[in-house]
């Protein structure tokens, strides 16, 4: 009779256990070092969060079309690209501290080499002090390493000390699991602590406006809003949208922090003489108001991305005359305090129809952080990707072929007047109505700078019926609509809504993307009669 036995592992040979704990213990380690980067962040101004730095050098270094593609995957493409991120690097890591149970140099390397990212992608962003941004990285980088080291240790790698004789060499002793355990709960839980505190630090630092401070009267203020200007249906978009509830969108994953005590905004390029104007400056300049409504090129048929708000500020024109406009100034930049840039037509801002302003103010109240504060462009009219600059820090005068804005290279179109478009607000798509009861279909339409004359509604491809419109607060702003509708017929019903803007021009029932210049196509939904 034969008898068979199952030879032990050879010495040194990896185990699956010992394995599974060096991936935690990378992946643990550069928890931890994005942890520390985000509490240094947060706590001290000009450092910079990783995770931040590095998604916003992705931003502005992706190709063209790359923005829209993740926003049809996944909607929201911050929080995508900030957790996407966190996590590829602990999997990165994890894999190191597995290749560093046999040779430490390659986690050190690696660790190394993703500081230099870090470190490269701060210093192309100009909020980030370049010593601090060194400084912020180094820190990050060493505490990962010491922690990574110190729970390897427990594995048995090779380079430590020979396992004892008890047992097979790729097992971790009973008292090293326990050990490896508490350490790696206690390492969770510090990278969980700092990285909540250093992110809410980030994002609540001080700056923006102080919340007792009010801004000074108009002199000329805006007209009273007509009685007819709200129709007050049920589910329609309010036509003034509160702050809070304003779309934001931009290219920063955290807003800027801006003391306007600190603040002041350039104008120079080509002009008479360059001008630099303070926050005080500007507020004791004659302020007016206007409501407004401004959109997002990235706005689908039907989209949320636009809004109608009563901006108070500085008229545009005013500050450019300080400076003196050459003649052959055709393009104005305007940059932010984080790099963004923007151009858009000189002739924009002198024409008289127009009143493009510098806004210090939103609905009544100082500019909110995410809306751009202590300053920002509105140029009625424009797409905000060519004229919107929020955190606005400098406008030159340049010209048309000598200055292309942060958009344009990434495949947008330079020139963006904002297209006639209407939306159905309700009844939603996929509701369930019923049969014989009237029903308000009702939404918002907008032809910024041209204004609204009509809104009609077709409903199963049948004729367009005549809605009913509100007072226009101006021709830069939305108006409501509505139809009253009683289905008679049970099942799906498609109804569709186009816009009639103030020159007669019908809104084109051509479907197209956002890119190049805006979306086009009539909002439609379906709904289903009981």
């Amino acid at each position: 009779m034969t008898t068979t036995s199952t030879p032990a592992p050879a010495h040194g040979a990896p185990s699956r256990t010992a394995d599974l704990a060096a991936f935690v213990a990378g992946g643990l380690a550069a928890a931890l070092g994005i942890a520390i980067g985000e509490l240094i962040a947060g706590l001290i101004f000009g450092a910079p969060s990783l995770v931040i730095a590095i998604g916003d050098f992705v931003i502005d270094n992706q190709p063209p079309g790359a923005k829209e593609i993740v926003v049809d995957i996944f909607g929201d493409t911050k929080p995508v690209l900030t957790t996407g991120i966190t996590i590829t690097s602990i999997l990165i890591a994890g894999v190191l501290g597995v290749l560093g149970r046999r040779n430490w140099l390659v986690p050190v390397v690696g660790f190394v080499v993703a500081g230099l990212i870090g470190v490269v992608a701060a210093l192309s962003q100009p909020l980030y002090d370049p010593l601090l941004s060194i400084i912020t990285v180094g820190i990050a980088i060493g505490a990962a390493l010491a922690v990574l080291r110190l729970m390897l240790s427990a594995t048995a790698p090779a380079w430590a000390a020979p396992p004892t004789p008890t047992g097979p060499a790729d097992e971790m002793p009973d008292w090293d699991r326990r050990g490896f355990l508490r350490t790696s709960g206690g390492v969770a839980a510090g990278a969980i602590v700092m990285g909540v505190l250093g992110r809410n630090l980030l994002v609540n630092r001080p700056g923006g406006a102080d919340p007792d401070v009010e801004l000074p009267t108009a002199a000329g203020p805006a007209p009273e809003v007509p009685t007819g200007a709200d129709l007050d249906v049920p589910g329609i978009t309010p036509i003034v949208v509160p702050n809070d509830d304003f779309y934001q969108i931009d290219t920063a994953l955290v807003s800027p922090r801006v003391n306007a005590a600190d603040w002041s905004l350039r104008i120079h390029g080509l002009v008479d003489r360059e001008v630099t104007l303070t926050y005080d400056d500007l507020s004791s300049m004659p302020l007016f108001e206007q409501y407004v409504t401004i959109s997002c090129v990235s706005n689908r048929v039907g989209g949320n991305l636009v809004g109608n708000a009563l901006w108070t500020g500085v008229d545009l024109r005013d500050v450019l005359d300080m400076a003196g406009v050459k003649p052959e100034a055709d393009q104005i930049a305007s940059r932010s305090v984080d790099g963004w840039d923007c151009g858009f037509p000189t002739s924009w801002a002198m024409d008289p129809e127009r009143k493009p302003m510098i806004a210090l103010g939103m609905n009544g109240s100082p500019l909110p952080v995410d809306h751009g504060y202590p300053a920002r462009l509105i140029i009625p009219g424009l797409y905000g990707y060519v004229s919107a600059t929020k955190w606005l820090s400098e406008i030159e005068l340049t010209t048309w072929d000598a200055f292309d804005g942060y958009w344009i290279p990434r495949g947008w179109a330079k020139e963006a007047p904002i297209l006639t478009q209407s939306r159905i607000d309700t009844p939603r798509g996929g509701t369930l109505l019923e049969r014989d009861t009237a029903v308000p279909i009702a939404g918002v339409a907008w032809a910024v700078d041209r204004g609204i004359q009509g809104v009609e509604v077709s409903i199963d491809e049948g004729e367009w019926q005549p809605a009913e419109i509100s007072d226009p607060l101006s021709d830069a702003t939305w108006v409501q609509w509505v139809l009253d509708w009683t289905p008679t017929e049970r099942g799906p019903h498609r109804i569709k809504v186009r816009a009639i803007d103030g020159t007669g021009e019908v809104q084109t029932a051509e479907v197209t993307r956002p890119d190049p210049d805006g979306a086009r196509g009539h909002h439609e939904i379906v709904v289903t009669v009981a």
